[in-house]
């Protein structure tokens, strides 16, 4: 489908989904969010729903503001994935050992390394700009320092929630490897510190809603929110570049007389603001669930733990600011889930996949996500889907 049109009152409010199945406090997210005095234009993807501050799956578009509510909690969020020279034949009849291994090299939850990763022995790991990212801490805010220790040693941690490692099969039998994961607590201790300094702004006290408090370009309050806000994007991406090579290490290890070789690592964010030019002007676009899919970009869109998920191609579609959704998106909350799910229910829908089974991750069950096909079918305009991939094993923290 191409995107319905609806009315907001600064700007239009396009939308790549059918508007009547949008829930009303979402909807009214999104409709607060258009009444920003900055904003420029408002992009909201077929896997939109509820989220905390601002609206999961919903592209902002700003002039000379930014709004930390509307990037997440989890700055820099996102994906990667690798193909390998694996294919199905490969693989024994029992996972179960490497779910095992995989849990044994990579802390899940709240978990960290004994010690920070030495990223001179991570498998394909690109130490250029190592040095100067961590000489840039000293310029975080002064609360969050504090946190140097556990944010090195949560460098190659997997965290909670809707993340996930994968091992995967695309159509043609061969091997994926696949992970979602953010900058861990650092990351959230970033944002709510960012956030509440917002909130405390003068030109923020006549909104609408508190959460879509802004800062403004060419203050202070802005510039150490860009100096963290980029710093914790690039934690992100390290953390999963860390997780990623000790992720191939444990599959070559386990797969030694196969001699796994792998194609480049594709990555992407999908909690992250950046600057970009749209109408001959220079804005800065948030992007909350949803990643980047300018021409020929690859991107990543999981479905659950019990689906699928998509490699694409962005078509550069500059009505939706370049982007498309982040993953099937959820159409019930967590509680929901819990009180209407069973763990028999999570048996039946993650059959033939080697993964958690039990009431800590019912809330993740695949019948809590909207249907991951659909979700792709409404953003043909956006994305081209280069493989569909099928996960074999799913890790959880």
């Amino acid at each position: 489908m191409s995107y319905v049109e609806l009315p907001g009152a600064k700007v239009p409010i396009r939308v790549w989904t059918d508007p009547a199945t949008i829930e009303d406090v979402a909807m009214q997210q999104l409709r607060n969010v258009a009444t920003l005095p900055w904003i420029k234009g408002l992009a909201v993807m077929p896997d939109v729903h509820y989220g905390k501050g601002a609206t999961v799956g919903s592209v902002i578009a700003m002039q000379g503001a930014v709004c930390p509510a509307a990037v997440g909690v989890d700055i820099g969020c996102g994906m990667s994935a690798v193909k390998s020279s694996l294919t199905a034949n490969d693989l024994p009849g029992d996972l179960s050992r490497l779910r095992s291994k995989i849990e044994e090299a990579i802390p899940v939850g709240r978990g960290m390394h004994g010690e920070p990763v030495d990223v001179e022995r991570v498998f394909g790991f690109d130490t250029r700009g190592w040095d100067d990212f961590w000489n840039r801490f000293d310029q975080v805010a002064d609360p969050v320092k504090f946190r140097r220790e556990r944010a090195a040693k949560q460098l190659g941690t997997l965290g909670g929630g809707n993340h996930f490692v994968e091992f995967c099969l695309d159509e043609t039998g061969a091997v994926w490897l696949m992970l979602h994961s953010g900058s861990r607590n650092i990351g959230n201790a970033l944002a709510d510190h960012h956030i509440g300094e917002a909130q405390k702004l003068s030109h923020n006290q006549g909104l609408i809603d508190r959460d879509l408090a802004v800062f403004i370009a060419e203050t202070p309050q802005m510039e150490a929110y860009r100096n963290d806000l980029f710093w914790a994007q690039e934690y992100a991406k390290y953390n999963r570049a860390i997780m990623m090579g000790i992720f191939q290490e444990v599959v070559r290890r386990e797969f030694r007389k196969a001699k796994v070789a792998y194609e480049p690592v594709i990555s992407c964010h999908h909690n992250y603001v950046s600057e970009e030019r749209y109408d001959g002007m220079d804005l800065l676009v948030t992007r909350k669930g949803a990643i980047r899919a300018g021409s020929g970009d690859y991107g990543i869109i999981p479905g659950s733990m019990g689906t699928g998920s998509y490699i694409v191609k962005g078509l550069g579609n500059e009505k939706s600011f370049n982007s498309a959704s982040h993953g099937a998106g959820r159409r019930m909350s967590r509680n929901a889930a819990k009180k209407r799910f069973t763990t028999q229910d999570l048996e039946q829908q993650t059959q033939g996949v080697e993964c958690r089974k039990d009431a800590g991750v019912v809330d993740e069950i695949p019948g809590a996500y909207k249907p991951i096909e659909k979700v792709i079918d409404q953003q043909r305009d956006l994305v081209r889907v280069v493989a569909k991939l099928k996960q074999v094993v799913c890790v959880k923290g």
